[in-house]
């Protein structure tokens, strides 16, 4: 069974999207990094407040994530800092509960 991972950061997602745009082709490479290590979806979201970055990724286990993480922190660095992050992110590694009320996401 699939991992859903948030790994949440201070920073600004107003920032955050202009760096995406201005730097497609190095967020296309880090995903497709992701891919090869095995990743399902990601995703990137904004707090309302403009203060916080979560990444919501789906990830086949615990490992590949790691794996991934270690090979491109050295491309993943000039992103944060695109983005004004700021202190550690905060990684939650979240597995389903079978509670009978899915709903969506091909449930």
């Amino acid at each position: 069974m699939s991992v859903i991972l948030t790994l949440k950061f201070s920073g600004n997602p107003q920032a955050m999207e202009q760096y995406a745009k201005d730097n497609a082709e190095k967020l296309h490479g880090v995903v497709e990094a992701a891919k090869r290590h095995g990743l399902i979806a990601h995703r990137f979201y904004g707090s309302e407040d403009g203060n916080s970055i979560v990444a919501l990724d789906e990830w086949p286990d615990r490992q590949s994530f790691e794996a991934f993480f270690a090979e491109q922190q050295s491309q993943i660095a000039p992103i944060m800092e695109g983005a004004q992050v700021t202190g550690q992110p905060e990684p939650i590694f979240w597995e389903e509960l079978k509670t009978g009320d899915a709903y969506g996401w091909g449930s």
